[in-house]
């Protein structure tokens, strides 16, 4: 046990620190480039407010997670415990919003001019619009969530608490975890569904492609991987990381919401497994966007006369 507690440790301080570092250098290149241009595009406009949610994730959840493993516990009160969860909240919904809109706006992109669903002029002018939504819709549900205990009358004879290792909170009863669940639950699993949809109809879209240019390049007798192949495989690496962690840490979730006792193992691995994105998105996603201009120039080029 020494040796996985140590594990652990060294764990939770490499994934946090990876995520500070990933998150918030783009966020500041982001900054730079508004600074020196005025202006971001769409898809850089969403991936820096991507980052900045999962910044929050990494601050509200990492760092307590890691001060907590290295046997600081408890270092916060029941006001500063729930404000800690409202954040985490927060976090969670406003990065799965903005991957949903990511992915519904690239695929919005890449459609044929002539299909129904190419409304590209449209989209870019309300991306701020939506991004601003978002925020604002998940500050004000999860605002719902963190006032509530604050209503009830105060009762010494609570004995079943909801336990974080750096703090612990009093656990909802049965109607505030049935509203969760409606208001939070079931839209985040309806904007996962989206993103594989809209990310699985891009495939389909680039597939075709490359069907399409495999005959060019086999007359030139060109061996290099095609723009839609990189862009392909760079999809499914950014739709295959979210939805395989998102769905892993909500079972993991759901399984500490039901268990009133839970083990060490659950207890570290569901909050390891829920920072996994957030750290190591940022690279999955500059991987995936550099090469979609390349893409673009591509159809340009191959685009009838």
């Amino acid at each position: 046990m020494d040796f996985w507690n140590l594990a652990i440790k060294i764990g939770f301080l490499l994934q946090t620190t990876t995520g500070v570092l990933g998150n918030f250098s783009l966020i500041f290149y982001y900054l730079g480039v508004y600074y020196r241009e005025c202006k971001l595009k769409p898809t850089d406009l969403i991936l820096m407010h991507i980052m900045a949610a999962n910044a929050l994730t990494i601050l509200s959840t990492g760092v307590p997670h890691t001060m907590a493993v290295w046997e600081w516990k408890q270092f916060f009160n029941d006001f500063g415990c729930k404000c800690i969860v409202y954040i985490q909240q927060i976090a969670r919904s406003v990065s799965i919003g903005t991957t949903c809109l990511l992915s519904v706006f690239q695929a919005m992109t890449i459609k044929p001019r002539k299909s129904c669903w190419n409304h590209r002029g449209k989209a870019e002018k309300s991306i701020g619009c939506c991004i601003f939504i978002i925020w604002v819709l998940y500050l004000l549900i999860n605002f719902i969530f963190f006032v509530y205990p604050f209503s009830k009358t105060y009762t010494k004879n609570v004995t079943t608490k909801r336990n974080f290792e750096y703090c612990s909170i009093v656990r909802s009863d049965q109607i505030i975890e049935a509203l969760y669940a409606a208001l939070v639950v079931c839209p985040e699993v309806f904007l996962s569904g989206l993103i594989a949809w809209s990310s699985g109809s891009m495939i389909v879209l680039l597939l075709k492609h490359k069907q399409v240019a495999q005959h060019i390049r086999s007359t030139h007798n060109s061996s290099r991987t095609s723009p839609e192949s990189r862009a392909t495989q760079h999809i499914l690496s950014l739709v295959s990381v979210f939805l395989c962690f998102y769905t892993l840490s909500s079972f993991l979730r759901g399984c500490i919401a039901l268990l009133s006792k839970h083990n060490w193992w659950l207890g570290n691995i569901t909050p390891f497994i829920s920072l996994c994105f957030p750290s190591f998105g940022p690279f999955v996603l500059m991987n995936h966007y550099s090469v979609m201009p390349r893409l673009s120039l591509f159809q340009m080029r191959n685009k009838p006369p």
